[in-house]
């Protein structure tokens, strides 16, 4: 069955088939250290019981799952008719690396490997561009790099950071997306690896189920910090998404962040507006993983509080094992909404 109306998939996970593929656009002496050792990400910790790759797509030429860009065509974007399909990737993590010259290093080399290999693909696809964010200085000289190619649609980081992600240190990346129109996309996956703090504000989880559960405390202190350190302020024209880190939460944050900031208010005097409605003019979420409560109305209820239909975007999250199609989610909004959700947001948000 088809969607009810046209896609825009802002968040799709292709994959290298290998580290090897980077090799032939990373200048010595990291080629050689590839080659010798991999890529170096640093490790989590956290293994899925389930993986992390969807087995069922796995393409026919054999690779990881997405590491196909034709099969990724015929087993994603035809089916369900995906106009756009926004790249993410799976590198989004350098920033967990030791080393801020590997870091951009290894980022450079995956942007130009997406320009080469992927985005002549197909016409659905558009580019995110990857940097680390250790050295800011090497980020804006990546954005400033990339952000005149055509189908270079926006910014990937990770949400796994060394500070929170509203502090001065990360302005300047801030100043180079928004003159060049970019939005920032924040992903998670990296949390407790590298350089990065633990995963939750209590210590490390023991499990992948804990940590995969608790990965929107750190998109709240994120928003929180972005807001309150002024960012939107200073950097009007500026938006972020938030992908994969679920919304059920975004009404909770919004009401106790202006309830605060009304007694509060003397120690962030450059905010002119209530937190929340920064949040709402500045700030974008994707549906994957959308929560799942017993009574579906309950969800219905939230996207009121939060005003979903101009703020929330569809997101398969593909290959993800806990991927969605858009043909089964969401079906009970009504047209508008979902029109909004699942297209007009995201071709206004992306300029596409």
């Amino acid at each position: 069955m088809l969607p009810a109306t046209k896609v825009i998939d802002v968040d799709v996970h292709n994959q290298l088939k290998s580290f090897r593929d980077l090799l032939p656009y990373l200048p010595e002496p990291w080629r050689t250290q590839v080659a010798q050792s991999g890529i170096g990400m640093p490790d989590r910790g956290y293994p899925s019981p389930v993986g992390v790759l969807r087995k069922d797509c796995t393409p026919p030429s054999g690779g990881p799952a997405a590491s196909d860009p034709d099969y990724l065509v015929k087993d994603l974007i035809m089916p369900f008719h995906i106009e756009y399909a926004i790249l993410t990737g799976n590198l989004m993590d350098v920033s967990t690396m030791h080393d801020p010259d590997h870091a951009a290093a290894i980022a450079s080399a995956y942007n130009d490997y997406l320009v080469a290999e992927w985005l002549p693909k197909h016409r659905s696809f558009r580019g995110s561009i990857v940097i680390g964010t250790q050295d800011p200085q090497l980020a804006v000289r990546e954005i400033d790099r990339m952000a005149e190619h055509p189908e270079m649609a926006g910014i990937v980081i990770g949400s796994a950071q060394r500070a929170l992600l509203g502090q001065r240190q990360f302005h300047p990346i801030y100043e180079a997306a928004q003159r060049h129109g970019l939005p920032i996309a924040i992903h998670p996956g990296g949390e407790g690896a590298g350089i990065t703090p633990p995963p939750t504000p209590s210590g490390y989880p023991t499990r992948y189920l804990e940590y995969h559960t608790c990965l929107s405390q750190n998109y709240m202190a994120h928003l929180t910090s972005l807001v309150c350190e002024g960012v939107f302020e200073k950097f009007p024209e500026l938006k972020f998404v938030c992908l994969e880190g679920g919304i059920a939460w975004l009404p909770h944050l919004m009401w106790r962040l202006d309830k605060n900031y009304k007694g509060l208010r003397s120690s962030v005097p450059w905010l002119k507006r209530m937190p929340s409605e920064y949040i709402r003019s500045n700030c974008m979420f994707s549906t994957q993983p959308i929560e799942e409560p017993d009574d579906p109305k309950h969800l219905l209820t939230i996207f009121d509080m939060i005003d979903a239909e101009n703020i929330l975007m569809f997101s398969s999250d593909y290959p993800h094992w806990d991927n969605d199609i858009p043909t089964e989610i969401l079906k009970r909004l009504k047209p508008e909404a979902r029109q909004k959700i699942f297209y007009d947001n995201a071709k206004k948000l992306y300029r596409l």
